[in-house]
């Protein structure tokens, strides 16, 4: 494996250590992830900068509230009314019911379930200002959870549950986010493909004081047949100065 995958991997592995870590990271372990590497201490700098500017805490944790946009906070808040609703247990009372869920008990479920949800939400306030919108996030979590609360009989020890719901729970907000990233570059290249042809199709029916075809968009030899027939697709038959086909 070439260093610069080395790199990449360790990368993410800090990245996820601290989103479990509350979105910080410790000197130490940035140091450890590399010590194999021998990076220079300008390259190390280069590291610390890029985990911050991932909104990663280095020695302390960021507040994660403050990446929230108004919409945001004042969805939170009224969520977060909401859950104070629900009856809280104590730790006693939590594992009970933890170990009932486990031995496949659907009440049990239900209410472990219930009792994660504030958790859900601390999760995803680490993940605000990613690219996705935090009521989106939390769904995502809760989904994961719900899901995992019914996979619980894979575990032996009770203690191992707040670990495996909270890995379900980041890896379908990453996987969310990672969707919401892709959706919106292939937005921006439909976008684009469009205009160009849309552009040049404005330019050309000015000259002819009329709408054009794609024959003669073709005749002007700027652009491809291929490019223009799917920009015509992509625009649902609508662009403008162009006759419909």
């Amino acid at each position: 494996m070439n260093k610069e995958i080395l790199f990449a991997n360790a990368l993410e592995e800090l990245k996820r250590t601290a989103k479990e870590q509350g979105n910080c990271i410790a000197q130490e372990q940035i140091a450890a992830a590399f010590k194999e590497m021998e990076l220079s201490e300008e390259q190390m700098e280069l590291v610390t900068d890029y985990l911050k500017k991932q909104r990663i805490g280095i020695g302390e944790p960021v507040d994660a509230e403050e990446y929230l946009t108004k919409e945001e906070a004042d969805y939170l808040e009224t969520y977060l009314e909401e859950l104070k609703n629900l009856e809280q247990v104590t730790a006693g009372e939590k594992e009970a019911i933890t170990l009932s869920a486990m031995a496949g008990d659907a009440q049990a479920q239900a209410r472990l379930t219930e009792l994660y949800l504030p958790e859900v939400v601390e999760i995803a306030k680490l993940y605000g200002g990613q690219g996705a919108y935090l009521e989106d996030l939390i769904g995502e979590g809760n989904l994961a959870l719900a899901v995992g609360v019914g996979m619980l009989g894979c575990l032996e020890h009770a203690h191992e549950v707040q670990g495996m719901l909270g890995k379900m729970i980041m890896d379908a907000m990453e996987e969310h986010i990672a969707g919401s990233l892709q959706e919106k570059q292939t937005d921006k290249y439909v976008l684009d493909k469009v205009n160009v042809v849309a552009d040049q199709a404005r330019e050309l029916a000015q000259v002819l004081q009329r709408n054009v075809t794609v024959a003669e968009l073709l005749q002007e030899g700027k652009l491809s047949e291929e490019i223009i027939l799917e920009a015509i697709r992509m625009s649902g038959d609508n662009i403008e100065y162009i006759e419909k086909q």
